[in-house]
């Protein structure tokens, strides 16, 4: 898979001609137009692009996904359960206020390793059609080890030369009228998280929360999104706006440097792509937009065996958590998707058809 093109389709655009890659998030602002994948661990990877032209809709033909009865979770039902009430007793002990558990879902891909059907970016076209998102894309860089596809609806950063805004999401439910008096109490939280990463970064006064718990339609279900803005500081860019403020707040906790204690204790692979961000920077024009990596998928082919598909989902913990009702979360976050992905499944149903209400849970 190592010759196929370089490319990212992402913000609108098409990008090819890859000039190259970096992990200095200070390229970010030097020239050229950048697509930028941040694992949640950590490591961030930036590819500049020479050619970048209106985006054509991706092609939906020759994506094979895995069989649909080929999922496997990195917890089960039990294990997940499990994980909230363990949350819930660091809640207790006042060791933290919210965590973001989660969960990360593999199926092996047909064909063997750079078998027909493997490109991501077909897998991207397909999502765009049956499962539109306002952050949607793909980022392929095979010889990179970064082959993502993402229909992610959670803005984390966007810039306008100093003008900042993040767009957390907290509080999913199958419709307005299910989301609880929980969904609102966790977004308000996170947001006030997130506000205080961008005054690190921001100058004194000019952070402001111009949207709070608005109700958001999605394919399938409903979220609650916020929206923080702020003025970045003389001398700060994208170095210091990283550094201030990822992972995201919403797919990690509060306060965030507990909860990444407990997300290390309690989850028992990496996110990996899942939970960082994934987008573009425009050096020139000193804008760009990165999402949540959230509804993502991944190839991994560092196992030596069949490349491996992988999508993570997870729900926010909280005090009032019911460990059954955050399972059923993290299960109507991934059906439709994992729908999508997998070979033969329908993409109609918001729960897919694969296992009910245990989507990939043994």
């Amino acid at each position: 898979m190592h010759d196929v093109l370089p490319l990212a389709r992402l913000g609108g655009f098409l990008a090819t001609g890859l000039r190259d890659v970096t992990d200095d998030p200070a390229a970010l602002e030097s020239t050229g137009w950048w697509a930028v994948v941040a694992g949640f661990e950590g490591r961030l990877v930036c590819a500049r692009f020479d050619r970048v032209v209106p985006a054509p809709a991706a092609p939906a033909a020759g994506w094979r996904g895995p069989g649909a009865g080929e999922w496997v979770s990195s917890l089960d039902r039990e294990g997940y359960t499990a994980g909230v009430e363990a949350v819930r007793r660091q809640i207790a002990a006042g060791e933290v206020y919210q965590v973001n558990l989660c969960r990360v879902l593999t199926a092996p891909l047909p064909g063997g390793p750079g078998g027909p059907g493997q490109d991501i970016d077909a897998l991207a076209g397909l999502l765009a059609r049956r499962h539109p998102a306002r952050y949607a894309g793909s980022v392929r860089l095979p010889a990179h080890g970064v082959e993502i596809a993402t229909a992610s609806p959670e803005l984390f950063l966007r810039r306008d030369g100093r003008t900042v805004e993040s767009g957390p999401i907290k509080g999913t439910a199958t419709g307005a009228e299910a989301l609880l008096p929980k969904d609102t109490a966790e977004n308000v939280m996170i947001t006030d998280l997130v506000r205080n990463d961008l005054g690190r970064v921001c100058s004194p006064g000019t952070v402001a929360v111009p949207g709070l718990c608005v109700p958001e339609p999605y394919p399938g279900l409903v979220h609650l999104v916020s929206t923080v803005r702020g003025e970045l500081a003389p001398g700060a860019g994208w170095p210091r706006l990283l550094e201030g403020t990822f992972p995201p707040g919403s797919v990690t906790g509060a306060p965030k440097s507990s909860s990444l204690r407990v997300i290390r204790a309690l989850e028992p692979v990496a996110r990996g792509p899942y939970c960082g961000a994934v987008g573009w920077v425009d050096a020139d024009r000193r804008t760009g937009e990165l999402a949540v990596g959230i509804r993502t998928f991944w190839i991994d082919r560092t196992g030596g065996g069949p490349p491996l598909l992988r999508f993570g989902t997870g729900a926010g913990i909280t005090w009032d958590s019911d460990p059954a009702g955050e399972w059923a979360e993290t299960e109507l976050k991934a059906a439709r998707l994992i729908g999508v992905a997998s070979e033969g499944q329908a993409a109609s149903d918001p729960r897919g058809s694969h296992h009910g209400a245990d989507l990939a849970g043994r």
